[in-house]
């Protein structure tokens, strides 16, 4: 506990026992040790006994002189500090090399931690010394621990990881939250909101100045986003960035290339829209890219890629889209849209950017010049069925929804990252215009998509959440199995995730949808051996409220509402039902 006084000269307990050991008057030595060891101060001597004559143990006295002096040193230290002494430095170093050896001595050791925390350059000895050390690593400040990181990145990366486990593991359960709604789903908190999250705090705080900790940090993402091809960390990636910006921290934002687009690209998502101003910053931005300079494209990629770039950039392009169909304009006549899909192309191919190194934006010919067409056919056969319906009965001709989409829709929902992507937000559009006959004619195509983009947690989360605004629908077989069977129950047996977000939107729903369908999907959906424990845990919540809604039928006054919900309607025979069908692998 007193090690370290020797060096300084300071007597400790082995020394008066050894005093006491060697003395033939104990008393006589106790009291030499008392005076040479005491607080050097002669007027003190005389006033000490009024101390005990009230009962003031002398230890409780000098533990408070102390503790009083301790301060004072401590706001001394920063004091000088952040002054402007050009030797200041050179003082508290001067002040460590007498401190440090009584590091371990809990009383002193605040004192020594403010000196390391303070200077900017601390001693390589000493920095190695405490980095060896378990405890004295733990109590030292962040700003001590910067010096070492930088030094040591395994150590760092020992730091960061648990942080990155736990920003990946938030965001994923985000997207399986109970609560289906359009208002408040996984894209609503604003990107300020976001940056205040507690990993991302801790890793601004972790980073302080040091481009060379941000640089690393960086790397780790690159890594662990090649590794895994979670998106999550490509909003890690730019949240960080815009962290340290709202931060003001020059020393970092100025360096990393990115800074200025993300900026504006923050901004877009704030508004979730890209407008014609910030369209036209965002391209001088990617046509700046000069000559030798393409790696940017990396980091410019995965910034694209953050989920919450792409949802905004869609959301922009469908709008876009509609705009040009009102006008009477061809696709690729509009510069506003030519740039959000360059951009959703350059977010959705950051993975195999990274990873051939190969920095090149992907070419949109076939985007514009196949897709593009096919998708607008579409959106005016829902515009004109839209209109049709809203005119008067003799006004209105024999127009039939159509049920089938064009050729090069499908085959590039297969093929095209991009065009996926567009053709999924579009489902999503009409879902939240309630078209419940353009949801129907579009779903069997989402069963095939590229990469399974459609099974992915983020559309799904997105869609059973629009699906609530078709809640009353789902009292019809019609509805039930188009959704059901005709997309959602495709791949549930296989995937996870896909069984999740049923239950989800059954929890959700179950009082809308027809009850015998109800049943089925209850047979259908129960959980094997292998299911994980998140969909065993849905699966009982489901049960039981299916109990409990059989044990406490509803009141009279409801009875008129809740008996038009559950009557099955009549379809077509050439439907199918999900009542019909059990299961669907």
């Amino acid at each position: 506990m007193f090690a370290g006084l020797p060096e300084l000269g300071i007597s400790n307990g082995e020394d008066l026992k050894e005093t006491l050991t060697n003395c033939t008057e104990p008393l006589k030595a106790i009291d030499q040790f008392q005076t040479e060891n005491g607080i050097l101060l002669p007027t003190l001597q005389s006033a000490l006994p009024f101390l005990d004559l009230h009962g003031t143990p002398r230890l409780e006295f000098h533990q408070s002189v102390f503790d009083e002096l301790r301060d004072k040193l401590m706001e001394r230290v920063a004091t000088i500090a952040e002054g402007k002494d050009e030797d200041r430095y050179g003082k508290l170093k001067e002040l460590l090399e007498k401190s440090f050896p009584l590091v371990k001595m809990p009383s002193i050791q605040p004192v020594v931690m403010q000196v390391l925390k303070h200077l900017p350059k601390v001693p390589e000895k000493k920095l190695k010394l405490v980095m060896a050390d378990k405890e004295l690593y733990k109590v030292c400040a962040v700003e001590v621990k910067r010096q070492i990181w930088q030094e040591n990145q395994a150590l760092f990366g020992d730091e960061v990881s648990p942080l990155l486990k736990q920003y990946i593991v938030a965001k994923e359960a985000a997207l399986f939250s109970s609560d289906l709604s359009i208002l408040h789903n996984f894209f609503s908190p604003s990107p300020k909101a976001r940056r205040q999250g507690e990993v991302v705090l801790k890793l601004t705080q972790m980073i302080g100045k040091n481009v060379k900790l941000y640089d690393m940090v960086l790397q780790f993402l690159r890594t662990l986003f090649l590794r895994t091809r979670n998106v999550h960390y490509c909003t890690l990636r730019a949240e960080l960035l815009m962290s340290l910006h709202d931060l003001d921290i020059s020393e970092i934002c100025s360096v990393d290339s990115c800074h200025k687009f993300t900026w504006c690209l923050d901004a877009c998502i704030r508004e979730k829209f890209v407008d014609a101003k910030r369209a036209r910053e965002l391209q001088g931005f990617l046509d700046g890219v000069k000559k030798g300079q393409e790696k940017v494209l990396g980091d410019l990629s995965m910034i694209l890629c953050d989920p919450f770039s792409s949802n905004t950039l869609v959301l922009s392009t469908v709008r876009n889209l509609q705009e040009l169909l009102s006008q009477d304009a061809l696709p690729r006549d509009s510069p506003d849209l030519m740039l959000l899909l360059r951009m959703l192309s350059l977010g959705q191919g950051a993975w195999d950017m990274i990873d051939s190194q190969v920095f090149k934006e992907p070419r949109l010919v076939c985007i514009v010049t196949r897709f593009l067409p096919a998708m607008l056919s579409v959106l005016v056969d829902d515009y004109t069925f839209t209109v049709e319906q809203k005119l008067p009965s003799e006004e209105k001709t024999s127009l039939s929804y159509p049920t089938a989409l064009p050729d090069n829709f499908n085959k590039y929902l297969q093929e095209n990252r991009v065009a996926c992507e567009m053709g999924l937000y579009y489902a999503l559009h009409i879902a939240k215009q309630r078209n419940k006959n353009a949801l129907q004619r579009l779903l069997p195509a989402l069963v095939e998509t590229y990469n399974d983009m459609a099974f992915g947690d983020i559309f799904l989360h997105l869609l059973t959440a629009h699906l609530t605004l078709l809640s009353d629908e789902f009292g019809t077989e019609e509805f039930c199995s188009a959704v059901f069977d005709g997309f959602l129950l495709n791949s549930f047996s296989s995937k996870d995730n896909v069984h999740r977000h049923n239950l989800r939107l059954l929890l959700h729903l179950h009082q809308k949808v027809l009850p015998s369908c109800v049943e089925t999907l209850v047979k259908t959906l129960e959980p094997s051996k292998q299911s994980s424990d998140q969909v065993k845990e849905l699966y009982t919540k489901l049960t039981e409220k299916l109990e409990a809604q059989k044990k406490s039928p509803p009141q009279p006054d409801e009875a008129p509402s809740l008996d038009l919900g559950l009557h099955p309607v009549k379809t077509h025979t050439s439907l199918r039902s999900p009542c019909l069908m059990p299961s669907v692998g």
